[in-house]
C-alpha cells in the first residue's frame, strides 16, 4: 500500500502522467505491489507560485528538470529490493517522461500497518484484537 507524491517543476499533464505511471510501474514490477493498489499526489510547480530546491549534493549535478518522489510505505523490504526500485524508477522516469536519471531524487517512509486507514474510518492492515 504505498502512498507516493510527486513533484516536478514545470511538468505540465502529460508529464505528471508519465512520472506518475514510471512510479507506478516500478513499484508493481520490484515490490509486487498489485496493479490496483495506487494511491498517488502529483504536482506540478510552476517555479513562480510554487518552486522545487535542489543542489548538487554527493556530486549529482541536478538540474530543472528535478522531480521528487516520496514514497510512504508499510516497513519490511530488504536493501536490495529498494535499490532495485529506486533504478526502475529512474530508468521508466527517463523511458516515459524524458526525465534525465540524476534529476530523480527518491525517498522512502515507512511504518506499520497500523498506521493506515484505507477508508470508512477503518485500519484495514490491523484489525482490532
Amino acid at each position: 500500500m504505498p502512498f507516493v507524491r510527486i513533484d516536478a517543476l514545470n511538468a505540465g499533464p502529460d508529464r505528471l502522467d508519465a512520472l506518475g505511471r514510471a512510479v507506478h510501474e516500478a513499484l508493481v514490477e520490484t515490490l509486487g505491489i498489485p496493479p490496483g493498489d495506487h494511491f498517488q499526489v502529483l504536482t506540478d510547480h510552476d517555479g513562480a507560485g510554487s518552486t522545487l530546491r535542489y543542489g548538487d549534493y554527493l556530486g549529482v549535478r541536478r538540474d530543472e528538470g528535478i522531480v521528487y518522489v516520496a514514497i510512504t510505505m508499510r516497513t519490511g523490504r530488504s536493501p536490495d529490493r529498494k535499490r532495485a526500485l529506486y533504478r526502475r524508477i529512474a530508468e521508466l522516469a527517463h523511458t516515459y517522461a524524458g526525465t534525465e536519471p540524476r534529476n530523480v531524487f527518491v525517498t522512502v517512509t515507512e511504518n506499520a500497518s497500523i498506521d493506515w486507514s484505507l477508508g470508512h474510518g477503518a485500519a484495514q492492515y490491523a484489525p482490532p484484537s
